[in-house]
This record gives structure tokens, sequence and C-alpha cells, in this order.
């Protein structure tokens, strides 16, 4: 068993003490025997198993992935200096600011914490889904943690036409259009050539023809505020309105589904709320 690794485990377990379920945008429950959150509570927020987060804090895995590490970072609120210090203890590089597995600026996180029952995600500038509260994987189902593009929301629309099944027909082209200015607008924030946005670029230049109509027009505008028609299986159609908060530490951006004023959508959230606690237990 090697120092390192028990450096890691340390790391983590003294993190997961001083934090509380509040600050993890947890209930506090009944009383607790020990300070901070229980072991299944951080892998629950970081979506691994309290198994092999067990192992992790003991000292027993020596080979944590990027994208685990960058969750348990998230899960337990650490600062941009205490994600690298992670990294390090797991023998990485820290992911750079235009990485899947960049620093979220904890303010944000807290927001996403605190709009419980309101639909909301983090993404990165590109549309990258990186955290997402209960409520917005109860109206949209999960986008984090998956592989290649799949958790691209732009590569997603054009790649994979099952993914608009949420959204009413009269909207398709007005979303695809936003979608292909909005990734223009990101990458031209991006450093040239910079590899992931140049091959999520390239991968639906190849694959999709709307997109390559729509890229051809050479439009760049960043996302902002929306009004859009959810139609969901069990709750029906929701009149919402998508608003977009930037970070401008991290360029993170908060995307926050609300219920259109008279509407009815509060309701319907309200029970997607219900539903999605009732799957999560």
């Amino acid at each position: 068993m090697s120092t390192e690794n028990d450096s890691l485990g340390g790391f983590l377990r003294h993190r997961r003490e001083r934090l509380s379920p509040q600050e993890a945008g947890l209930s506090p429950g009944g009383r607790r025997r020990t300070p901070g959150l229980r072991r299944e509570e951080v892998a629950s927020l970081a979506a691994i198993s309290s198994d092999y987060y067990g192992r992790l804090e003991q000292g027993r895995l020596t080979n944590a992935s990027s994208a685990t590490l960058a969750s348990l970072a998230r899960a337990l609120r650490l600062s941009l200096d205490e994600r690298d210090y992670l990294f390090r203890l797991a023998g990485q590089e820290p992911p750079s600011r235009h990485s899947a597995y960049a620093h979220i600026d904890p303010a944000m996180l807290f927001l996403l914490d605190a709009l419980s029952e309101t639909p909301a995600q983090i993404t990165d500038d590109l549309l990258t889904v990186v955290a997402q509260n209960q409520a917005a994987t109860a109206l949209l189902g999960p986008w984090t943690g998956l592989p290649d593009f799949d958790s691209n929301v732009t590569w997603r629309w054009f790649a994979d036409p099952s993914s608009r099944a949420l959204n009413v027909p009269e909207e398709h082209a007005a979303i695809g259009r936003a979608y292909a200015a909005d990734l223009r607008s990101g990458l031209a924030r991006r450093p040239a050539r910079e590899k992931y946005g140049t091959e999520l670029a390239k991968d639906l230049l190849e694959r999709s023809a709307e997109f390559r109509n729509l890229w051809e027009d050479h439009e760049v505008e960043p996302l902002t505020s929306s009004a859009k028609r959810i139609q969901h299986p069990e709750a029906g159609v929701l009149d919402l309105q998508c608003d977009v908060v930037l970070s401008p530490a991290t360029g993170h951006r908060l995307i926050v589904f609300r219920p259109r004023p008279g509407s009815g959508a509060g309701a319907k959230l309200s029970f997607l709320s219900v539903l999605g606690e009732q799957n999560f237990d």
C-alpha cells in the first residue's frame, strides 16, 4: 500500500468529515454520530458506488479515473487548489480549464444545490453538462459523466435526433440554430486548435448535414434566456423560461428551467420533483 494513496484516502476522509450535509445540498436527517457526510452520501453525490469510494478512502485503490476525481472534487466542494491537490495525490496532472473535468465555481454549485425544486444544470462554455440537480435529472434525464461527447447538449442535438423528443417540434429549428451559434462563440474563446472543442466540431461537421448548413452561416452568439416548451412523458407540456447565468471565474454556465408565470408549469415541476425523489430512493 503506497504512501501516496494513503494520503489520498486521508485527504478524502478529512474533507468528507468537515463538510456538512447542508453545505453539500443534502437534508441533515436524524442525529449523526460523527461530523460531516457519510461515505455513502459522498459516493451518491459523486455518482460512484459506496464500495468503490470506501476503497479509495482506505488506500486500496490506485487507479481512480480523471472523471471520478473530478466528481469527487465537486461532491466535496473543493476549491481549485484543493482539486489540483487531489489530482496530484492520485498521481495525475490537474485538468486544464477547458477540460471536461475542469473546476466548477463553488458559488455556482451552491446555487445549483439551493434550486432544489427548480431544474438546473451546470455546463462548460461548449454546453457540456458537468453537474445537475435532482430536479433537472427528473425533467431531462441524466446528462453527466457520459462517454465521448454524449454529455454535450449541442452534440447530442445534432448527432442523436432522439434527444429532441422533449422539445416541441415547432421549436427545433430555432434551438438548433442557437446551439450552432453558441458553439462557434465558445470555440472563439478557447485557444486555437484546442483538442476537445476542435474534435467536437469536426465530428458534427462529418456526421450532420443540418449542422453543416448552420455552421456555414457563421453565426456567433452565446445562449441567452429563452422560452422553451418541454413535453415530458409523465408531466405533459411545461412552459418554461430557460435562464443562463455565467460564472466569470470559470466560464461555466448555470442553466435554470423556471416555470413561466401563469403557465401551471410550477405544479408539474413539483410533481416531477416528488417522482424523482421516489426514483432516487
